[in-house]
């Protein structure tokens, strides 16, 4: 198709060239004429080779996308079984290790629980000394 409209382009170009001298190409006009169609030519040439380098580039990008994408897919089957298996052999370890400390756990809070309740009665007679003493200064006006 393209070649089409350079060939039609170039006729035109001929006939119009013609039509303004009212006579037939001269021979000196011609080389002017046809290195105008080959630089032309070199052009689309030119443009076409860059357009197929940069669609083969993208083509080339696209399927090596392609592939590690595919190789991630495998991987992360093969490697499904192994993380169960490493979960599953866990788990029970995990179990026997909260059941060895939850008593640990619980004696601690044990001992700690009497420790908060002293703090939190004598930070309870502390705060009542400040609300006594603020009431028993006098009111300034």
């Amino acid at each position: 198709m393209k070649f089409s409209v350079v060939a039609v382009l170039a006729f035109a170009m001929v006939a119009l060239h013609g039509s303004e001298t009212g006579a037939a190409v001269v021979k000196r006009e011609v080389p002017a004429e046809l290195e105008s169609l080959s630089k032309y030519f070199t052009e689309l040439s030119s443009l076409l080779s860059s357009t197929t380098q940069e669609l083969v580039q993208k083509l080339q990008a696209q399927e090596l996308n392609t592939k590690a994408q595919a190789y991630l897919e495998d991987s992360r089957a093969q490697l499904k079984p192994l993380a169960d298996s490493v979960q599953a052999q866990l788990k029970p370890l995990s179990d026997s290790i909260q059941a060895q400390l939850k008593p640990l756990s619980d004696s601690v809070q044990a001992q700690l629980k009497p420790l908060a309740d002293s703090m939190q009665v004598q930070i309870l007679e502390l705060w009542n000394k400040v609300l006594d003493s603020a009431k028993a200064l006098p009111a300034s006006k």
